[in-house]
């Protein structure tokens, strides 16, 4: 086979054409070779193409030159062609069948992945248990239960591997370099050296591999401290250590004070006389008051422990269940005593709580996934930002652009022969259009922007629990709030008591402390003496003393004192003496309002000094005691939304039914009086939290007879809640009422100026919260959710679907004006109008939402992220909040008095609502911004080398040959302009005090402005200008000296990068010039060392620096001349900002 190449004449023609001839031998020696030919008769008048065809053997790709020349002896490009008999038809087509091949091992990989998965996910049906104590536990071992093992890691030795790669190359990015990286195993269509593409991706993969399994390795770590801990168990043997992972069902265990439980057990035994313990359940629940809990009376009499173990007994529990906070079992003993006990949640030790006081002895019901903690714990859904949305969609546009940009080359080259073999080559070449640095440089970012929030000493204590979620805080659209706890501090201020014909307030606390002690004083005096006072006051002082006693006594409140204070109340009554007087105390419960209630009494003179299981004992205003029998108690719940309480008060044999609870549902219960449902209104106008207390006086027959109902109802395994609650509301009927009391919530600190920020900023603030309409309308006031110049629109409690339809034509005529709603009117207009609704809704400037529940919140949450546009903060503080703060793009949970369970659940943690403000308009600003500007920045670094790539190969005959070769691709992203352009992240265009000042300039930023196809285009173009003005540039300056055009073109192409560096940092950082400086450095010192590359003696001439340099300021200097026009005559809002502050 032969073929001949046109003359052509004249020096600066046949060097160019001697390179593209050279270039052209290049390109063939990468391919594959089919056949070889007799050597080729070669006419040229070029002695250069003489000694290059005659050093090298001419292959079947040889590109054929038909040039003619006009009068001035330039190339006329017009004439190019490839002879179609220099191309012959490989012999297989391997690029095809490593396409399918990809593709097949993909989808095994995923089927793999998916089988591991749904087999790792499988369980045994869960079922209830009869579980053996004492002398029949060996026919536990029937049975199978699960080993008691925490295992949190995601991974296993033989699993990393393959899951951790599945992951990662189904990314798309990953997906298709690793395409692009195999390739290059084939011959005929390989570019350059392997390392150019194996080398990047092998970094990234290896670093998130590294990461990964530094994160599994850690809780490798956790997971395995504590299933080594060591715990007692009661044996035959005596008391033997056990490590955590060899507990079993029905070993009876101990449990010292502080330490972990470590699986879900029944309470057999206290160190406490009354059989009862305290344990904490933050790590569970997230509540961090202390929670009581009682021990099985029939075990709790045993003598010794090892009684625990010589008994025959039974314990029957339900399978288990989601539900942390009941639980239903009976106990029953099968010896002597054959007895039945009912077992609920005050029984039992949840593990992953801890034991507050004493000595606990259990018997072990459920171990490892069975445990409520296990089954508690779910993964929450994978937030993914919208900035990541939006670089994928860029992306993939450049993926479009790679294909488009290959097949244009192709078709100018011409159709002819393996055309696919080129297009998959050109595509190679243009791949670097794509970054794979883009996505290791957003989560280096993105790690950085977290470092800054949590070491901002304006806002301490923050912390960082996704930091992914960074660039979110600078698009928020709407926040969701709660009230309790979030915009207040649910800090509990006893401010007003009302009796109905006379109500005391702040100022008039003296005049009650006076009647109590007339009160005390009447009785200790006896009652045949007449008090001076008349039947009116008399009738005052009785009602106030009854009303504070019925606080004293209604709740769940427990004393804790210092532990050398033990063995005083331990004494009997008679013999405390007067050691108790001035006995401090402070107070545990599960609600901040019972401890402020019971708080007030000890002011007032009426003090709570012990309480056990059985028994409670008050101080009097003259320091007398005063004992009582607890003989029931009815907890509060967020169904019953009330609790109750039964005493024998000693004194007098008198048994009391005391019951406290919300006025809606008290309402019904207590006897009629024609001023409760005023008042109540009138408090919450107040912003008081309010609570109805009654009482009703029972005989020995009454309670009797209520008594064995009750236990009978306790003993049922079918709907035993609600038979327990039938029993129950059959005693709440014509109750006495006694007083309303009235407890402010104090507004957390600067909460007024952080939602006007807020609102200033264009940010819609929702309050969701579960208390009245009344008291949420004025904490909505008060804390200037709703401004002084907008109107509320309270939307009426409906029924219908015309009583819907109704109010919501009557809202739709009201302009900027707030809306107020109540849970259920929510729940039934979304049932018939939801669309209609939410577009009406989504034009108010804020919205309330009062008895709400936090399923309603969480469904609130979603509906904005069906219908609106904007991004979604929630933020909250207590458990009920869980849900919503999952669901919203953006959790923000308070570190509060209601626990740390919204704070573990969110993204960002805080301690003060304040701090939201600095977070979303500084903090959210400045991550959005930075990663804007890198991302972009990182996709112009691979466009503009694509573009010069693009450009040579099309003056250059097509060919389909890398201009950079090795190193310089791998160091072109890495070492020569990582660190200037990382260093953007370090960049701001506003002060923290100016964000914070105008916040009007956060408006801008939920546009989207800042990354968007726009803004895209612009970098796109001015990658086309820059690549084509250093790659033709380079062609007219150094005609003469072309075989240097790689180190001519690089050079410009690093410079120029540095210099747009440059010029778009807005505001300096001395790390930036380091970094600029140490690349600069990389970049001459690689000049010296890479003599392969470039050539030492050239680069150090004058004619090279100087013309380098001019190429450099054609690529760079129109584009600051346009940037600074831009700035003078139309400067954007934080330009002027920072100018009119002398910034």
């Amino acid at each position: 086979m032969s073929e001949d190449i046109p003359l052509v004449n004249g020096k600066r023609g046949s060097n160019k054409d001697s390179l593209c001839t050279c270039l052209n031998m290049n390109e063939t020696t990468s391919l594959t070779t089919t056949s070889l030919s007799s050597s080729k008769t070669i006419s040229s008048s070029n002695e250069n193409l003489k000694n290059a065809n005659n050093t090298k053997q001419v292959l079947n790709d040889s590109v054929v030159i038909s040039a003619n020349r006009s009068g001035g002896g330039d190339l006329d490009e017009t004439n190019i062609s490839l002879s179609p008999s220099a191309i012959k038809k490989p012999k297989n087509t391997r690029c095809t069948c490593c396409n399918c091949c990809c593709h097949f091992v993909k989808q095994l990989m995923a089927m793999c992945f998916n089988s591991c998965c749904n087999c790792l996910g499988k369980s045994k049906g869960f079922e209830a248990r009869t579980i053996h104590i004492g002398k029949s536990r060996e026919l536990n071992y029937k049975q199978k239960f699960p080993k008691n093992v925490v295992r949190n890691q995601k991974y296993s030795i033989f699993t990393f591997i393959p899951i951790v790669l599945f992951q990662q190359f189904a990314v798309f990015l990953n997906l298709y370099f690793l395409v692009m990286a195999l390739s290059q195993f084939i011959p005929s269509i390989r570019i350059g050296l392997l390392y150019t593409y194996w080398a990047p991706l092998a970094f990234v993969i290896t670093v998130t591999m590294l990461r990964e399994a530094y994160d599994d390795f850690k809780r490798y770590l956790r997971d395995k401290e504590l299933n080594s801990q060591l715990y007692k168990i009661l044996t035959y043997d005596g008391i033997k250590m056990v490590p955590s992972s060899q507990l079993k069902v029905s070993d009876v265990i101990i449990i010292e004070k502080n330490q972990r439980v470590p699986a879900d057990i029944v309470l057999l035994k206290t160190s406490e006389k009354s059989g009862t313990c305290f344990i904490r359940t933050d790590q569970l629940d997230g509540e961090t008051d202390w929670k009581l809990r009682v021990a099985v009376s029939t075990t709790q009499n045993s003598d010794k422990l090892s009684d625990l173990l010589d008994i025959g007994a039974q314990i029957y529990a339900e399978k288990p269940q989601l539900r942390i906070n009941a639980f239903e079992g009976i106990f029953i003993r099968n010896d002597a005593e054959k007895t039945q006990e009912p077992l609920s949640i005050e029984n039992t030790l949840w593990s992953n709580t801890v034991l507050a006081s004493g000595t606990a002895y259990g018997a072990i019901i459920y171990t490892g996934r069975e445990t409520r903690s296990v089954m508690n714990t779910s993964k929450p859904s994978n937030k993914i930002g919208l900035l990541d949305k939006e670089i994928n969609n860029l992306t993939k546009l450049l993926f479009t652009a790679v294909v488009l940009l290959s097949l244009v080359m192709v078709a100018l080259k011409g159709f002819h022969g393996p055309w696919y073999r080129y297009l998959f080559r050109f595509i190679l070449l243009f791949s670097y259009i794509i970054p794979i640095s883009l996505r290791v440089n957003i989560d280096m970012a993105k790690t950085v922007y977290s470092w800054f929030i949590q070491h901002d000493k304006e806002i301490p204590s923050t912390l960082v629990r996704s930091s992914t979620m960074s660039e979110e805080l600078g698009r928020i659209s709407y926040m969701l709030s709660d009230k309790t706890g979030t915009l207040t501090q649910n800090e509990m201020v006893f401010k007003r008591l009302h009796l109905g014909t006379v109500s005391f307030g702040s100022d008039s606390m003296d005049e009650i402390t006076h009647h109590l002690r007339i009160s005390f004083r009447q009785e200790v005096s006896n009652s045949k003496q007449n008090h001076p006072s008349s039947i009116m006051r008399r009738t005052i002082v009785t009602r106030i003393r009854d009303a504070i006693e019925a606080l004293a006594l209604c709740h769940n409140v427990t004393p804790v004192y210092e532990a050398n204070m033990a063995d005083v109340l331990n004494k009997p009554l008679d013999q405390m003496g007067d050691e108790v007087k001035d006995l401090r105390v402070t107070y545990q419960a599960s609600s901040p309002d019972e401890i402020a209630l019971v708080s007030w009494t000890e002011n007032i003179g009426l003090t709570l000094i012990k309480r056990d299981l059985n028994n409670m004992i008050l101080r009097g205003p003259q320091n007398e005691l005063l004992e009582y029998d607890i003989l029931q108690v009815f907890p509060f719940t967020s169904e019953t939304k009330r609790m109750g309480i039964i005493i024998r008060d000693k004194q007098t044999d008198e048994i009391v039914f005391f019951l406290k609870g919300a006025d809606t549902v008290m309402q019904s219960i207590v006897q009629y009086n024609d001023w409760l449902n005023e008042e109540c209104s009138n408090m919450a106008r107040e912003g008081l939290r309010t609570l109805v207390v009654a009482k009703k006086i029972l005989t020995l027959e009454q309670y009797s007879d209520f008594e064995q109902r009750l236990t009978k109802a306790k003993l049922s395994i079918q709907d035993r809640n609600q038979k327990i609650q039938n029993v129950i509301e059959s005693l709440e009927k014509d109750l006495e009422l006694l007083c309303l009391t009235g407890v402010e919530d104090k507004l957390q600190q600067n909460v007024r100026t952080t939602l006007e920020t807020l609102r200033n900023a264009g940010v819609k603030i929702w309050m969701l919260t579960g208390d009245k309409l009344e008291t949420a309308t004025c904490i909505a006031k008060s804390s200037k959710l709703v401004s002084r110049d907008q109107d509320i629109y309270t939307f009426k409690p409906i029924e219908s679907r015309d009583d819907a339809r109704n109010e919501m034509n009557n809202f739709r005529r009201k302009v900027d004006t707030a809306l107020v709603i109540l849970g259920e009117s929510l729940e039934l207009v979304l049932k018939f109008y939801e669309q209609e609704f939410i577009e009406i809704v989504l034009n108010c400037p804020a919205v309330v939402v009062c008895r709400c529940s936090p399923t309603q919140k969480a469904q609130v949450v979603h509906l904005l992220k069906k219908y609106a546009k904007g991004r979604i903060l929630a933020i909250g503080d207590g458990g009920n909040d869980v849900s919503m703060i999952q669901a919203a793009h953006v959790g923000v949970g308070i570190q509060g008095k209601e626990g740390v369970q919204a704070s573990l659940a969110a993204d960002f943690s805080i301690t003060q609502f304040s701090h939201v403000a600095r977070l979303i308009l500084v903090h959210g600003r400045n991550s959005y911004k930075r990663s804007a500007s890198l991302s972009q920045f990182v996709m112009h670094r691979g466009l503009i080398i694509s573009i010069i790539q693009a450009i040579f190969s099309s003056v250059y005959y097509y060919a389909s040959i890398s201009l950079y070769q090795g190193f310089l691709l791998v160091g072109y992203a890495t070492v020569y302009t990582m660190f200037p352009v990382f260093s953007l992240v370090l960049d701001k265009d506003v002060s923290p005090q100016i964000a914070l000042t105008y916040p009007e300039l956060y408006k801008e930023l939920t546009k989207g402005r800042s990354l968007s196809y726009k803004t895209f285009l612009l970098w796109v173009l001015i990658s086309i200008y820059q690549g084509a003005a250093i790659i033709y540039g380079s062609l007219l300056l150094f005609e003469q000296d072309f075989n240097h055009i790689v180190a001519i073109t690089f050079t410009a192409l690093i410079l120029t990068e540095l210099l747009m560096v440059g010029l778009t940092v807005r505001s300096w950082h001395f790390l930036m010039i380091v970094a600029m400086m140490l690349s600069l450095v990389c970049y001459i010192f690689s000049l010296l060392v890479f003599k392969d590359f470039f050539d030492a003696e050239f680069i150090q001439s004058l004619e090279f620096a100087w013309k380098v340099t001019v190429i450099t300021l054609v690529s760079c200097l129109p584009l600051y001349i346009l940037k600074c026009i831009r700035i003078k005559f139309s400067p954007p809002n934080y330009a002027k900002l920072m100018q009119s502050h002398g910034k």
